[in-house]
């Protein structure tokens, strides 16, 4: 029996979740429909662009994406401290730009005179709010309704068109997150979209390089600029240690190629001698990463890290045990 999304995310545990939703229809999400000829991809464009967009009204940033045929990967990065940090003309401006409010919040936008009832109200609003625009949830249903609708008007038909549900894994330390992002970002390598990470459109890591690309420094002291819509790697952790993904640019961008070379099937098993130092950071094997970067949605659960990880998070999440255990015990070193 499926368990609530209370039961999967917690905030305590980990920020960082990674996303699926999958398209229930034989007519592909994307991609071209083979029995008639007709083409979806302009599709990959409404994904992203409505992907891109949430996070100026949400408390959440995008760490990762892939928009595929029938399905899209998401990694999320929820801001707690944003969100609690918002007064209440802003959470109601932020929740305005998703949904129209009440007669009372767009009254208050106003600086119309409001009575000490009616006041109460706006508090109990605000704080409603305020948690739903740090809710993965209403994050994917924002995402995924706008979607629905869309392609629903354009096919001329009713009805669902996401599976059930879109599947959550929290991601619980960095050697996840550095795996669940690879597997996310070379998703159109595997598939045999793409022959490269620069050449896979509608995804986080051509993004990121070719932003690189345009900001090439001159000189090694000048920053590589980043993209805006997407969190920024900000490096290895550190006191004070600043917001954002905890590894270098460089280093990560240097193990998605590695890893899209060694995953091709004329590579299958030939481990490069030359590992980025990423790897040797995080104290993965190169063929347990190999694995996970290619099967991360079948070998884990809700709950991905380090095994006393995923028992801290099971505690905190009232659970005696998790599917997917093993493999984390196999597969990232204690």
């Amino acid at each position: 029996m499926p368990k609530p999304r209370k039961a999967l995310v917690s905030l305590d545990a980990t920020p960082y979740y990674h996303c699926v939703s999958r398209c229930v229809r034989r007519a592909f999400l994307c991609g071209i429909d083979q029995l008639t000829g007709r083409s979806y991809e302009h599709r990959r464009e409404w994904i992203e662009q409505r992907l891109l967009a949430l996070p100026r009204a949400f408390s959440i940033d995008i760490a990762a994406y892939a928009v595929m045929n029938n399905h899209t990967h998401v990694v999320l990065f929820v801001d707690t401290e944003r969100a609690a940090n918002w007064s209440q003309r802003a959470v109601i401006e932020h929740w305005h730009e998703l949904f129209k409010g009440t007669a009372l919040s767009q009254r208050f936008l106003n600086d119309d005179s409001l009575s000490k009832t009616e006041m109460c109200i706006i508090d109990e609003l605000v704080e409603c709010w305020r948690e739903r625009l740090q809710s993965v949830s209403w994050f994917m249903r924002c995402l995924n309704e706008t979607i629905a609708r869309q392609a629903n008007e354009e096919d001329g038909c009713t009805g669902r068109f996401w599976e059930g549900r879109f599947k959550c894994q929290a991601l619980l330390d960095e050697a996840a997150l550095a795996a669940c992002m690879t597997y996310v970002d070379l998703n159109p390598v595997r598939a045999g979209m793409a022959d490269s990470p620069e050449s896979s459109d509608h995804t986080s890591i051509q993004r990121r390089i070719q932003s690189a690309q345009k900001s090439r420094p001159a000189k090694k002291t000048v920053t590589i600029a980043q993209p805006t819509a997407l969190q920024s790697f900000v490096g290895y952790p550190r006191e004070p240690m600043p917001k954002g993904l905890p590894f270098r640019l460089e280093d990560y961008l240097e193990l998605v190629d590695w890893t899209g070379r060694m995953i091709r099937d004329d590579k299958r098993g030939a481990i490069s001698s030359a590992l980025p130092p990423i790897l040797n950071r995080l104290n993965l094997d190169p063929k347990a990463w190999l694995d996970m970067t290619c099967s991360f949605e079948n070998l884990f659960s809700s709950l991905v890290g380090r095994v006393d990880q995923v028992y801290t998070a099971c505690e905190k999440l009232g659970q005696r045990w998790t599917h997917g255990i093993r493999a984390c015990g196999q597969l990232l070193s204690t």
